[in-house]
């Protein structure tokens, strides 16, 4: 009996310790399961705890998948499952493409290099299905810079442009913004300097009309259908513009086909502005010194004809000075075959100025003569009155020579007292061999009564005095050119005003 009690406690004890271990495998792998399972978040965690709490009538909300972080731009947009170097509906109708425009700046005008720089904002919009995507929220994404070189965007450049550049302060100046729908805005800031076709035939008094063209550079009116958003709403414009030398009369838009022989029709689109010059500025650096240098040569008809000295330097000192204003005003303008209105009035003035230094050539050369003859005049008198008898008793009459027609108040005092008395021929022989080469020279006698003499002298006395130091000229002069250039200068702003 006690060798059957042993085996039997052996056997109810390796009984009990498989049961045990049996148990505690079941709890470990529990353990397993419970920890490799998914990590429920505090707020799903709320989130159930309110379902349950509200009852099964609530609906969890959907999550946006805009705003998840699970999610690539990539993968949203499917930008790796298309082919984005074709167009969107490549093989279909044209795709519209609207354009507007903010213009932020007109930067400067250059008349020599004849084109204009402008800062603007650019912005596309056009619908591509490739970048639809879902959203709950109908909420659009915007993106840098970055994404634009993954997906399709509209090649638009400007026609006639010399230099452009996107602002890359402190990033480059891209937005581009999708809507779920496929919708596209694409917009950019640009600096641009274009060409501007400028007349200058009525320089400084014009006005100019510039134009910034766009276009798509691959995409005919085919592929492609460029047009302005909103009419003439798409051009704004900030109010605070302004130029030192224009006024900003108006902006517009056009659009017009373009024509190339070997592609064919594209869209093409224009910012037009118009520009006035303000006179202003040219009134006072070269209107009115050219003005006041005409007026300073007409100070030469005032100044005594045998003041060489003061009337040369005068007249040699407005000439040279016209010469510089219109050197400086031509340096600043480009090399135009035409002439233009300030060339008009400067070379004018110019014409004026070099006149009166001609006039005064003109004064001096006669008045060389008319003295030289006078001094001949003289010389031979004194001989004649040497060769003459005495016939100094005599006092109511008196001879008077007259040598060539001319003669003068001194040289009629002179020769008071002499009556008339008939030549010698030997002093006609020797008038006749003094001037061989006048034959119409001719001796006259006159005979003037002392009274008759008193009488002129009294009425010619202040003309006589005048014509001594001026020349008839000089006097004509200064009517003449005066009242020319005043009616230059009428003639000239209501043509060009």
């Amino acid at each position: 009996m006690p060798y059957l009690t042993k085996p039997l406690i052996l056997g109810f004890v390796l009984l009990y310790s498989l049961v045990v271990a049996g148990g505690c495998r079941k709890q470990h792998g529990h353990r397993v399961r419970r920890w490799t399972g998914s990590v429920e978040s505090p707020t799903q965690t709320q989130t159930q705890t309110q379902t349950v709490k509200h009852g099964p009538s609530l609906a969890k909300k959907p999550p946006d998948v805009t705003k998840s972080r699970k999610v690539k731009t990539e993968h949203l947009l499917k930008v790796d499952d298309h082919d984005f170097t074709m167009r969107p509906a490549f093989g279909g109708p044209a795709i519209p493409v609207g354009v507007d425009v903010q213009v932020e700046s007109l930067d400067s005008i250059s008349e020599v290099d004849m084109d204009f720089t402008m800062t603007l904002y650019l912005r596309h919009y056009w619908k591509d299905e490739r970048l639809s995507f879902s959203s709950s929220t109908n909420k659009s994404m915007t993106f840098d810079g970055r994404l634009v070189k993954k997906i399709w965007v509209p090649d638009v450049f400007f026609v006639h442009s010399k230099r452009s550049f996107i602002h890359d302060t402190t990033t480059d100046n891209i937005m581009l913004r999708v809507f779920p729908d496929g919708h596209v805005l694409y917009s950019l800031r640009v600096t641009v300097t274009a060409a501007c076709n400028m007349d200058f035939s009525r320089f400084p008094l014009d006005s100019q009309t510039c134009s910034l063209e766009l276009e798509s550079y691959a995409y005919t009116d085919e592929d492609l259908m460029l047009y302005w958003k909103s009419g003439d709403e798409s051009l704004s414009t900030d109010d605070r513009i302004s130029l030192s030398q224009f006024l900003i009369q108006k902006f517009h838009t056009t659009s017009r086909l373009a024509f190339y022989s070997s592609t064919g029709w594209y869209n093409r689109l224009y910012i037009n502005f118009t520009l006035r010059r303000h006179i202003f500025f040219f009134l006072l650096q070269t209107y009115f010194p050219a003005t006041l240098m005409v007026m300073l040569s007409w100070v030469s008809f005032w100044i005594d004809r045998r003041a060489v000295p003061a009337r040369v330097s005068l007249g040699i000192t407005t000439v040279l000075t016209m010469s510089t204003i219109i050197t400086g005003v031509n340096a600043s303008m480009p090399r135009v075959s035409y002439i233009k209105a300030v060339d008009i009035y400067l070379w004018v003035s110019f014409v004026f100025v070099f006149l009166s230094v001609l006039e005064y050539a003109a004064v001096n050369y006669l008045s060389t003569v008319q003295d030289r003859r006078e001094r001949k005049m003289r010389e031979r008198e004194r001989v004649r009155s040497q060769s003459l008898p005495c016939t100094c008793g005599i006092s109511q009459t008196r001879t008077m020579t007259m040598l060539d027609g001319t003669y003068s108040e001194a040289d009629t005092n002179s020769l008071a007292g002499y009556t008339e008395e008939p030549m010698s021929p030997d002093m006609e022989q020797e008038e006749m061999h003094e001037v061989p080469e006048k034959p119409e020279h001719m001796v006259v006698h006159l005979s003037v009564s002392s009274e008759s003499t008193n009488t002129k002298k009294k009425k010619s006395m202040r003309s006589l005095n005048i014509m001594q130091n001026t020349h008839a000229i000089d006097k004509y002069s200064r009517m003449i050119f005066p009242g020319s250039y005043i009616f230059f200068n009428l003639i000239y702003w209501s043509v060009y005003c």
